[in-house]
């Protein structure tokens, strides 16, 4: 609940606005006379300094001029007859020497308390103006005779008493800034009194009307205009207040009414909705069981596509096995028959000798061949069917998925790319990770490549930080934008009239996340095709 904004009262708003306007002008007059004091303090002690300095130049010239040893002693004597204002802290008078250097020659002190100061020759070229300092200001001036420079005289003015002066008057503005503010204070307080009273009359007898409820009662006329006229205003507002209450009361009735029809309706409502959500819920639970019951077919399907493309494979090297055994048995009848009749040349001897290695190596190699399929499709099989961890080499496992349903692949024209180490055991549930394989890859077959000739499946295996991390990508048609957020749904499809169930990804979502207990996300930012990163703890084994 948001806090209530604090009101401020007339009485606040007025006496703070007085005393804030009073404040701000005074302040800026007081700061505009200081600072226009402070600033002709500034001009009138420098215009003294320099006039100063000149005289004083002036009569040191015949002392620089004279070789006198006793010359140092009575310009320093001058200078204390001379100088009668207190502003000048201090005197220094340097000479020009015929070879262009400057030497210390005399100086003065305002007096015995005063502490020397350092000579100023290597500032002379700086202080030829004014420089103001925090307590006085310092100027050094040529000593010529004609056209001749005999030398230089430093003179440091006192800004202590403008500073004391500047204090005493901001004291003083001071002092009247609170005077006024008093008086500005007390005269607000007179204001607000003379102009509130109608005002606090006015208040009550609203409070009066809202305890009463009496709408029907008229205020009384104000002195000021402003309130008179707020006064008819609330006078109209009453009035008809009245009558809206008198409309309300009414209205209420006829609410109440209704309201007690409507709930005699929403009871009835209410036990038939019950009946409805008791059906609801019923057909729930048929319908849960029904998808789970569509998924262990999903999975027998894909089980179904493996053996179908197994027996086709399969029968491939048997079917040759037996063309070469049976050519082998004809050739062999034939040795025979010209063994019996004592025909049988060596050449023929040797050309069936030949003849029967070949053969004995095809029906070797094809034999050798599906054993392997068969061998490969017993593992698949088994894994899919059991949960169960075990210790395996991951990309072997990856070599007989793709063998069982190499079948699916040709016929696809579709090349498959694995890049995983070849020394990477773990220990984990084989069976979930090859239906999740199978399922991406006729997933892919069945929609990716759809109307393509050829197609890419890249799939990226590595192992960092107990975690398995497969990144599956093709380079086919994409998702539609219409069904990526609900991609990992249950009957989420393109193909419903082609024969596509939907629940081929849901599958994949239920076994990465359940039954491996890992994550799989699908990558949105894809140009083409689509990338699935699947992540999963496991446990690195040894290799074996």
């Amino acid at each position: 609940m948001a806090k209530a904004t604090q009101k401020m009262s007339l009485h606040s708003r007025l006496v703070r606005s007085i005393m804030a306007l009073s404040t701000i002008t005074l302040l800026i007059a007081a700061i505009s006379i200081i600072n226009m004091v402070d600033k002709e303090g500034d001009e009138t002690i420098a215009s003294e300094t320099r006039a100063w300095a000149n005289i004083l130049a002036k009569n040191s010239s015949r002392f620089l001029e004279s070789d006198n040893d006793v010359s140092q002693v009575k310009l320093k004597e001058e200078l204390k007859e001379l100088i009668t204002t207190p502003i000048i802290n201090h005197i220094h008078v340097y000479r020009l020497n015929e070879d262009g250097s400057v030497e210390y020659f005399t100086s003065y002190n305002k007096n015995h308390r005063f502490p020397a100061i350092s000579n100023k020759i290597d500032q002379i070229s700086q202080l030829s103006t004014i420089q103001y300092q925090s307590n006085h200001l310092e100027l050094i001036v040529k000593i010529s005779q004609g056209q001749q420079t005999l030398g230089y005289l430093f003179i440091q003015s006192s800004l202590l008493e403008k500073q004391s002066f500047i204090r005493k008057l901001t004291y003083m503005t001071l002092a009247f800034l609170v005077l006024t503010l008093m008086l500005a204070f007390a005269i607000s307080q007179w204001i607000f009194r003379t102009t509130t009273q109608p005002m606090v009359k006015l208040i009550d007898d609203i409070s009066k009307i809202s305890q009463s409820r009496n709408y029907q009662t008229q205020l009384t006329r104000q002195p000021y205009k402003e309130l008179d006229i707020l006064t008819k205003s609330i006078n109209v507002l009453l009035l008809r207040t009245d009558k809206h209450v008198s409309n309300f009361v009414e209205e209420q009735k006829h609410v109440e009414s209704k309201n007690q029809a409507l709930e005699n309706r929403l009871s009835a409502r209410t036990d038939a909705l019950k009946e409805s959500n008791q059906e609801l819920l019923s057909t729930l639970e048929k319908l849960h069981e029904f998808q789970d019951q569509l998924v262990e077919t999903e999975k027998m399907a894909s089980l179904g596509d493996m053996v179908a493309g197994i027996a086709h494979e399969v029968n491939t090297p048997i079917g040759l096995g037996v063309t070469a055994s049976s050519l082998l048995a004809d050739k062999l009848s034939e040795i025979k028959m010209a063994f019996d009749n004592q025909t049988l040349k060596s050449s023929q001897l040797k050309k069936f000798l030949i003849d029967s290695d070949e053969n004995v190596a095809i029906i070797f190699r094809n034999l050798e061949r599906a054993a392997k399929l068969i061998s490969s499709f017993k593992k698949v099989a088994v894994d899919q069917s059991s949960a169960e961890s075990r210790t395996f080499n991951v990309s072997g496992l990856v070599d007989e998925v793709l063998l069982t349903i190499s079948a699916k692949i040709e016929s696809a024209n579709v090349n498959v790319k694995v890049n995983c180490p070849e020394e990477l055991y773990i220990t984990s549930k084989p069976g979930p990770i090859n239906q999740i394989l199978i399922n991406l890859i006729l997933n892919s077959i069945f929609h990716a490549f759809d109307g393509l000739d050829n197609g890419t499946i890249t799939i990226n295996i590595m192992n960092l930080s107990d975690q398995l991390h497969i990144n599956y990508r093709d380079d086919g048609n994409g998702i539609d934008e219409s069904i990526k957020a609900k991609i990992f749904d249950p009957f989420t499809t393109t193909k419903r009239g082609s024969g596509g169930s939907g629940l081929g990804m849901h599958l994949v979502y239920n076994l990465v996340t359940q039954a491996l207990d890992g994550h799989i996300t699908l990558e949105e930012e894809e140009e083409r095709g689509v990338s699935f990163d699947i992540t999963f703890p496991v446990e690195l084994a040894a290799s074996e």
